[in-house]
């Protein structure tokens, strides 16, 4: 079943790895860092190699986005973001996994200084949603 992880952050200003441009990342030693790239490397190799990976993408600066709207007058574009909060969607991640329970297992080591992570699992027309 696929699941997409989706990533929450504010980073300040907006860059990737968001975790280094959020206080709490920023806050953390050269040496934590580096060990905590270490291991985000190692479980990308992993879920690569496993084929769980289907395709990720971190995503631009919200403020460059473009909310489209639909009124009965037409379709109405806005400056974004569509969110009026401080945490964007900042990527996203496309698993494919036996079970939710490894699907959690991945999730869990997403979750980053400053950020906050979502599993959702992926819903095509006609499909389930559980």
């Amino acid at each position: 079943m696929k699941y997409v992880i989706l990533i929450h952050s504010n980073p300040d200003p907006w860059g990737h790895p968001t975790s280094r441009f959020t206080a709490e990342g920023r806050a953390l030693s050269e040496e934590q860092q580096a060990q905590d790239d270490s291991a985000f490397e190692a479980l990308l190799e992993e879920i690569s190699a496993s084929g769980e990976l289907v395709t990720a993408e971190a995503l631009a600066d919200p403020a460059s986005s473009t909310v489209y709207s639909w009124s009965p007058e037409g379709h109405l574009a806005t400056d974004g973001p569509f969110a009026e909060t401080k945490e964007q969607l900042a990527g996203f991640f496309l698993l494919d996994c036996a079970t939710r329970q490894r699907a959690e297992e991945i999730a869990a080591q997403f979750a980053g200084p400053g950020s906050h992570v979502e599993l959702r699992p992926a819903m095509w027309a006609g499909g389930d949603d559980q």
